[in-house]
């Protein structure tokens, strides 16, 4: 099926899953340590950085330890990783993946 275009109608937060780790402690997370590229809601405040509202949570903790272990490199997010413990980064990547948004069939010009 061929979009028109995209565009985010809402954002609202899922029900956590069974065992999922704290959303509170890693909305908190987020706002300290990942808004200002990322934005607290997951869409990118900066044209380079990825969204990350709705990623696997898997994913986002791999690639979050290879920065921290360096492994993977990036200027920013090297030094961000770091500072960063296991159960914060479970927390962050949890509340990400809990972010769902809904993508929009823009009307035809």
């Amino acid at each position: 099926m061929r979009w028109a275009g995209a565009a985010i109608a809402a954002l609202a937060l899922a029900a956590a899953p069974a065992g999922a780790q704290d959303l509170r402690a890693g909305r908190a997370v987020a706002g300290r340590a990942c808004a200002a590229c990322h934005g607290v809601d997951g869409i990118a405040k900066l044209p380079e950085a990825a969204n990350l509202a709705g990623q696997d949570a898997t994913y986002l903790t791999r690639q979050l330890q290879a920065f921290r272990e360096g492994t993977r490199q990036h200027e920013q997010m090297s030094v961000i990783a770091k500072g960063l413990t296991d159960a914060q980064i479970a927390d962050v990547t949890a509340w990400y993946n809990a972010v769902q948004i809904e993508v929009v069939r823009l009307p035809q010009p």
